[in-house]
């Protein structure tokens, strides 16, 4: 937008802690509701247990039968599923909600681990600005040291989807490459609305 260096990195130093508390926020309430909903859904579960047991283990043959359990190993599947209401239950939450204790997530932890990935994530774009005062030569290595975190990320994530490092880091790159150009030539037309 026209904007000399200190300018430019006050709006990313601002940007990135109003993007980092965003973050945060909205990570934290969508844990939060998604949280709140499972919990409503094992309370509901362990009312049909309490009251419509039969039900809910004739639902467990269902489920079984549909995932492609033998019908001759049906019915000592659905006994062990079934032990005790413990079970029962644990077993609902996997199978009808896809719940696992341990892998539910804190809504604490969910908010700062993003509010803070953000802000490491931000990084590239800041971290020029402050060692030089050429706004040229700072958004040249904004741009470089983005990319180059861009492409690190999706490079990383392949060891977790056992996918080619470089399609993904390209993929990666490209898609918000494309949001930084559309950015930057807001930025030209907003400078030029402006002055």
């Amino acid at each position: 937008g026209g904007l000399g260096r200190d300018d430019i990195l006050l709006a990313t130093i601002a940007g990135a802690i109003a993007g980092a508390i965003s973050m945060a926020a909205g990570e934290y309430l969508a844990t939060r509701s998604q949280e709140e909903v499972f919990d409503r859904e094992i309370a509901l579960e362990q009312i049909h247990i309490a009251h419509h047991r039969n039900a809910e283990v004739d639902q467990l043959y269902a489920m079984f039968s549909d995932i492609g359990v033998e019908d001759d190993d049906l019915e000592a599947v659905v006994a062990a599923f079934s032990r005790n209401d413990d079970v029962l239950l644990n077993s609902m939450k996997v199978l009808e909600f896809g719940i696992i204790d341990a892998d539910r997530r804190s809504p604490y932890k969910a908010m700062w681990l993003s509010g803070l990935l953000f802000l490491a994530g931000s990084l590239p774009s800041v971290l020029p600005f402050i060692f030089t005062d050429s706004t040229t030569l700072g958004l040249t290595l904004a741009a470089i040291l983005t990319a180059a975190g861009l492409f690190a990320v999706g490079a990383v994530k392949t060891i977790v989807t056992n996918t080619n490092p470089v399609k993904s880091g390209l993929e990666n790159l490209v898609i918000a490459g494309i949001g930084g150009v559309l950015a930057f030539f807001i930025g030209r037309v907003v400078d030029g609305v402006i002055v």
